[in-house]
């Protein structure tokens, strides 16, 4: 990850954010919401830290998550559009988890890059 002399602090619980599967940057940075050049100057969160985004994450491996902001929660969402975040939300998080064995450069890590997706498009 970057930062790696010092690493990234939740900003919302104040501890490291240690690796990419539980980094909330890493993980709207692969969904190609924002540039690699703002990784470095944009603060970055626990997954688990921020229901908002991890809610969306459906892997056994991950906790499940509720959002109760009434604005956010995907339960109120329509169903088609919660499914369709969810599916995205989870791909990314399972890219992150591949990203160090596949030894992938920053810029290949965005899903728009992943040359399977494009494969299939």
């Amino acid at each position: 990850m970057a930062r790696c002399d010092r690493g990234y602090l939740c900003m919302v619980c104040h501890e490291p954010v240690d690796t990419m599967p539980e980094s909330e940057l890493y993980l709207r940075y692969v969904l190609g919401e924002f540039p690699a050049e703002r990784l470095q100057a944009m603060p970055d969160r626990h997954l688990r830290c921020n229901p908002e985004i991890g809610q969306f994450v459906e892997n056994a491996d991950f906790p499940s998550m509720t959002d109760d902001d009434p604005l956010t929660d995907r339960r109120r969402m329509d169903p088609a559009a919660a499914r369709a975040r969810a599916d995205l939300v989870t791909r990314a998080w399972l890219r992150l988890r591949e990203i160090p064995a596949l030894g992938l450069a920053l810029a290949e890590m965005p899903l728009a890059h992943d040359p399977q997706r494009e494969a299939r498009s």
